[in-house]
Parts: C-alpha cells; sequence; structure tokens
C-alpha cells in the first residue's frame, strides 16, 4: 500500500488516473487481493475512488478542498512549531539544520522536486520535536491530499526562495526555543504557501480560459 500512497503523493500517478489492480499487482509484485485490500484502504483515506464495475482512480480534490485542507493543516502546524520550539533537542535542531542545507542546495539547482522532499522532511523533523501525538495522526491524514498541492505552490515564480525563507525563519525560532516566534514564522510560511497555491490555480485556470 506504501507504494500506491507514496505514488500518489509524489505525483506519479495523476488525479483521475486508473489504477488497475492487475498491473499494480505485476509492478510491486503481490497478490491482486492484496492490491484490492490496499485500494479499499487508500479510499478511505480520500485518496482513491472505486467505481463499481469501472475500478479505481485517484481522487481528484477540488480547489477549494485544496485551499481547505491547506487551512486545517495549518492550524496543525502552528501548535506543532509552537511544541517544537518548547521541545526540540540538540539533536533535532541539527536535523532541521540538515534539512535547510537541502533546500539552499535545492535552489541553487533550481531542483523543485528536491527542494519539495527537502521541505517535507523538514516538516516532518519538526513534528518529531514537537512530541504531540494528536496533532501527528491529524497532519499525517491531512499530508495524504496536501503533498500534491506543495509542488504546484513551489513552482510560483519566486516562491521557493521566499519559502527558503520562510524555513530559516522557523529553524531560528526553533533555535532560540522562542514558541511565539516559531508559531508566527509557521503563519506566515502557510500563507506563503496557500496564497502560491492560489495563483497557481488562477494560472489554471486561465489557461483553461475559465
Amino acid at each position: 500500500m506504501r507504494f500506491i500512497r507514496d505514488g500518489i503523493r509524489d505525483g506519479l500517478f495523476e488525479p483521475n488516473e486508473r489504477l488497475v489492480e492487475t498491473d499494480l499487482a505485476r509492478q510491486i509484485g503481490v497478490d491482486r487481493r492484496v492490491i484490492r485490500l490496499a485500494l479499499a484502504r487508500l479510499e478511505q483515506e480520500g485518496l482513491v475512488v472505486i467505481t463499481p464495475n469501472r475500478g479505481a482512480r485517484v481522487r481528484r480534490v477540488s480547489d477549494r478542498e485544496a485551499i481547505e485542507i491547506l487551512e486545517a493543516r495549518g492550524a496543525l502546524e502552528l501548535l506543532v512549531a509552537r511544541h517544537a520550539a518548547r521541545h526540540a533537542t540538540e539533536a533535532e535542531k541539527d536535523t532541521l539544520r540538515q534539512h535547510v542545507l537541502a533546500m539552499e542546495t535545492a535552489v541553487s539547482a533550481g531542483n523543485f522536486i528536491a527542494y519539495s522532499q527537502a521541505n517535507g522532511a523538514f516538516h516532518q523533523a519538526l513534528q518529531q520535536a514537537a512530541r504531540h501525538e494528536t496533532a501527528a495522526q491529524l497532519l499525517e491524514r491531512l499530508r495524504s491530499q496536501a503533498v500534491r498541492f506543495q509542488y504546484q505552490s513551489i513552482v510560483v515564480a519566486g516562491r521557493a526562495p521566499q519559502s527558503l525563507a520562510e524555513h530559516r525563519a522557523i529553524l531560528a525560532a526553533v533555535e532560540a526555543s522562542d514558541p511565539e516566534a516559531a508559531e508566527l514564522a509557521m503563519r506566515l510560511h502557510l500563507d506563503g504557501v496557500i496564497a502560491g497555491l492560489r495563483e497557481t490555480m488562477a494560472e489554471n485556470r486561465a489557461v483553461a480560459g475559465l
């Protein structure tokens, strides 16, 4: 199931793309029944839609739902940032620094896929440092949907350098063990993510002539 879930999150499988049980079973090297169970589970997670006699497809999320998902995630990420600033160990702070360094390297190389991956790793490390299990569980489900939109918002002209600056601010607040500053830095970051996504959506509508 992880292969399919990660494929949806990373864009290997596109919205509305058919997920053929026999093809997936052959690709992964498992029995078709395992794939059927995995798809049923992913439908419960909101990643897949299964239609009788037509099979499974990657669920397309509407623009409105995408914004709502990021807004809901934002409320939890503020909590995570505050708790991470309170509880992060020196080793965890160093891990966050390494992820920011990876983001800097990706921006310098113009590799936005690598940037998106480092971005996700930073947020996961921040979540671990926060030690807030309820927030972690809720965020995991929201990220199942939200990750597909992060790459779109990052590639908006100028967005990656700005996003990098926002992550540096979050890191600085956590390093200083300043919960208020960490929450504010995270708020500014997520406002930027949502603004970038709105811009991308507007551009897509313009191209489509809507």
